[in-house]
């Protein structure tokens, strides 16, 4: 069978590495010294596995998908390879901005997913489409309705306090999500991403650098040093808006604030049919090589292809891209299967065209999924 081959390859690799490294102190440290072993265990093991392998994720996998919803068990990766993704992508938005009812109800729907995909032996990214704290719309920014809120939130600014209740309350959420054995499950945090464009409030267009970082700053310092929370791996991802090193760090919060560097990029991944596969891998190339040098992990928290119109598009592009330079990219992850619109999906179905190509991408030893991760949270 494919899963057990693949599989005992990577036991067998983890096994060598670990005894490579295992008398050495582990260089990567987490920017909370205090994160649970499970947290600390899954940046190491996920250092490790991408020097080899990159983890294959999709949003919003195991919640819907297209033409379904609530249905446990289910995604349409699984459907059409067998294995959830390695990594799910689950977004908190719900858990902000709305009424105490609405959000109790998205803790225990979220809980549940999470605790699921934990059991399973997977693991979950956090993105954050925060709703405006200060004007009250959305996260899109709207001309004429929408308020700079950076400024307004961090420290010194006159809506701060509201922004503190904000975080205890996700602080909660975050605490209470708990394995079998009460232990708390890990998560990789990656708000505010895409700050590089102008469509978020918390956008280049809406801050200054200096906001934006004293912004990620506080979040983090707070969560960690005020409320007690040890159990996420926090993710800096702007968009593919930077050309160099300088670029790429303008808004970079600092190495003491950030444990994994990613870029989202559909821009030149063939959305509207324009594909910039050479700037796609230059990019890539830059994220890499500065976590690289600063000893954090590497990701593609974002990218994909509507529609997957190309249908060899995972072979031809994504794997292409993510395997010219040797990288070290813990994971790529595609964006969610919409479950009522008939194109807005980023992951194969079954019936779709880009099927047997997928499967290529799935049996390609570089790609992990679900099925393939033995003991991520362990030694």
């Amino acid at each position: 069978m494919h899963f057990n081959f693949k599989t005992n390859r990577i036991a067998i690799a983890l096994a060598a590495l670990m005894m490579v490294s295992g008398s050495m102190a582990w260089a990567q440290k987490l920017i909370d010294p205090k994160a649970t072993k499970e947290t600390t265990a899954l940046y190491r093991n996920m250092h490790d596995l991408a020097k080899k392998h990159t983890l294959f994720g999709h949003q919003d996998a195991t919640d819907y998908g297209h033409g379904w919803r609530d249905e446990p068990g289910r995604s349409d990766v699984r459907s059409v390879v067998g294995s959830h993704p390695a990594v799910v992508g689950v977004d908190i938005a719900p858990l902000t901005g709305r009424s105490k009812e609405s959000i109790q109800k998205s803790e225990a729907r979220l809980r549940k997913l999470v605790t699921d995909t934990y059991a399973r032996g997977g693991i979950t990214t956090i993105s954050w489409h925060f709703s405006n704290p200060v004007s009250g719309d959305d996260f899109y920014w709207k001309d004429s309705v929408s308020l700079p809120a950076v400024k307004y939130i961090i420290p010194g600014g006159k809506n701060h306090q509201d922004y503190k209740v904000i975080l205890q309350g996700l602080a909660g959420w975050f605490k209470s999500l708990k394995g079998a054995n009460g232990e708390q499950i890990p998560l990789i945090f990656r708000p505010y991403h895409e700050f590089d464009g102008d469509w978020f409030w918390w956008g280049k267009a809406h801050c200054t650098p200096d906001e934006f970082k004293s912004l990620w700053q506080f979040t983090a310092g707070y969560l960690r040093d005020s409320l007690d929370v040890h159990n996420l791996i926090y993710a800096f991802s702007p968009d593919n808006k930077f050309n160099t090193v300088a670029e790429f760090t303008e808004r970079y919060p600092g190495n003491n604030w950030v444990d994994l560097v990613g870029m989202d990029n559909y821009g030149d991944m063939g959305r509207d049919g324009k594909y910039d596969l050479k700037q796609a891998i230059k990019k890539l190339k830059i994220v890499n090589d500065f976590a690289l040098e600063n000893k954090k992990l590497a990701a593609m928290t974002e990218t994909g292809l509507e529609s997957i119109v190309n249908p060899v598009w995972y072979t031809d592009v994504l794997l292409k891209v993510l395997q010219t330079n040797k990288l070290n990219l813990a994971y790529v992850l595609v964006w969610r299967n919409d479950t009522k619109s008939p194109t807005h999906y980023y992951a194969p179905f079954p019936g779709h065209a880009a099927v047997p190509d997928f499967k290529k991408f799935f049996d390609d030893e570089y790609t992990l999924f679900e099925s393939d991760l033995k003991n991520i949270y362990g030694k």
